[in-house]
C-alpha cells in the first residue's frame, strides 16, 4: 500500500431484531458474515472503489438464503416477493435505488445501473421495465422455508408482526420475530466511502408498502461518513436515521457522538432499529435499540462481529490507524 493510500475499512450487517436460537444458529450466522467480510475486504485491498466493494458485498449477502434480501426474501401478504435496495456513493454523494422489484436475483445491481441515470429511484413498474431493458434473467428468490413461514402465518390469519430476520429451522415463532435487511459500508484505499442496503421487506405487509432501504433514511453516504440501517422501516423513516447520522458527522460531531445522540433519541422514541457506519478517519461503529444487530467488520487488523452483542450499550466502536 502506497504512502498516500489509507487502510480500507469494512462493516456489514444481516439484520437486527431478537436473539438467534441456539449456539448452532449463532455460529452459522457468524460464519456467513465472516465469509463475506473476508471476500470483500480482499477486494478493497486491491484498490477497488468503495462503491464496487459495497455492490459485491451486498450481492453475496443477497445470495445467502439465511438473510432477508435477494434469495431468502420474505413474502408479502399476497404471497409475492417484492424487494428494495439502494446504493450511495459518498464521493459523488449520489443515491440510487429500486422499490418493490420482483423476479431478480440481485436488486443491488439494479440500484447500481441507476447510478448514472437521470432517474435514479424506480418503483415496481419502472424496475420491471428496467429489467427488460438490461435483459436481466428471470429469477425466483423464494425459498422453501420462507414459503412455509408464509403458509403458517396464512393459517393463523397473519397474526405475526413480521417475518424473522434470519431463516431458521424450526420456523421462527411470533415471539422471536426479527427485522431483516442486509447492508454494507466501506472505506476504500483512496479514502472514499459508500453504503448499500437491500431487503425483502418486513414480511406479510400490505401490497405497495415502501421500505426505508430505498430511501436516504435507511442508506446514506457522503464524504465524511456512510451509514446503512436495519430494523423496522417505519421507525427508521421517522428518525431519518442514516441521513441524520451522516449530517451530524458532516456538521462536526465525531461518529461516536453522532451515533450515540441518534440512538439515544431513537430509544427515547421507542424505535426498534439498528445501523452500521464508517467515517472518513476509519472509525467503524454500529448501534441498536433492538435486542441484537447481526454485524461483522474488518478494522484492517482483525475481523470482529456483534452477533452475540446484547449489552445495554446503544453503540459500539472499532478503529485502527488508516494510514498505509
Amino acid at each position: 500500500m502506497s504512502v498516500n493510500q489509507v487502510q480500507p475499512k469494512l462493516i456489514i450487517h444481516g439484520g437486527a431484531g431478537s436473539s438467534i436460537k441456539g449456539k448452532e444458529g449463532v455460529e452459522a450466522v457468524r460464519q456467513s458474515l465472516h465469509k463475506v467480510i473476508e471476500a470483500v475486504y480482499s477486494l478493497l485491498l486491491t484498490g477497488v472503489p468503495a462503491s464496487e466493494a459495497v455492490i459485491v458485498g451486498c450481492k453475496l449477502l443477497e445470495d445467502e438464503p439465511r438473510f432477508n434480501a435477494g434469495t431468502g426474501s420474505v413474502l408479502q401478504s399476497d404471497g409475492q416477493i417484492r424487494m428494495s435496495a439502494a446504493l450511495m456513493d459518498g464521493k459523488l454523494q449520489r443515491f440510487s435505488g429500486v422499490i418493490n422489484v420482483s423476479r431478480v436475483q440481485n436488486p443491488i445491481e439494479l440500484a447500481n445501473v441507476l447510478q448514472d441515470s437521470a432517474d435514479r429511484v424506480l418503483s415496481d413498474f419502472g424496475t420491471a421495465e428496467l429489467l427488460r431493458e438490461i435483459n436481466a434473467p428471470v429469477y425466483n428468490p423464494m425459498t422453501d422455508i420462507r414459503l412455509q413461514e408464509w403458509m403458517q402465518e396464512r393459517q393463523e390469519n397473519f397474526t405475526k408482526a413480521m417475518a424473522g430476520v434470519v431463516a431458521e429451522k424450526p420456523l421462527v415463532t411470533s415471539s422471536e420475530a426479527g427485522r431483516g435487511t442486509i447492508g454494507v459500508v466501506a472505506l476504500d484505499t483512496q479514502g472514499n466511502l459508500a453504503a448499500g442496503t437491500s431487503t425483502g421487506g418486513k414480511g406479510f405487509e400490505r401490497i405497495g408498502r415502501v421500505s426505508d432501504s430505498a430511501m436516504p433514511a435507511g442508506n446514506y453516504a457522503a464524504s465524511k461518513a456512510a451509514v446503512s440501517c436495519t430494523g423496522i422501516g417505519e421507525d427508521i423513516i421517522d428518525e431519518c436515521l442514516a441521513a441524520r447520522i451522516v449530517v451530524r458527522v458532516t456538521d462536526g460531531l465525531s461518529l461516536a457522538e453522532a451515533m450515540q445522540r441518534s440512538f439515544a433519541e431513537a430509544k427515547e422514541h421507542q424505535r426498534d432499529l439498528g445501523a452500521i457506519a464508517i467515517d472518513e478517519t476509519g472509525v467503524i461503529s454500529w448501534g441498536k435499540t433492538s435486542e441484537v444487530i447481526l454485524a461483522a467488520y474488518h478494522t484492517g487488523e482483525q475481523i470482529g462481529d456483534t452477533v452475540e452483542w446484547t449489552g445495554e450499550d446503544l453503540i459500539g466502536l472499532a478503529s485502527a490507524k488508516i494510514s498505509g
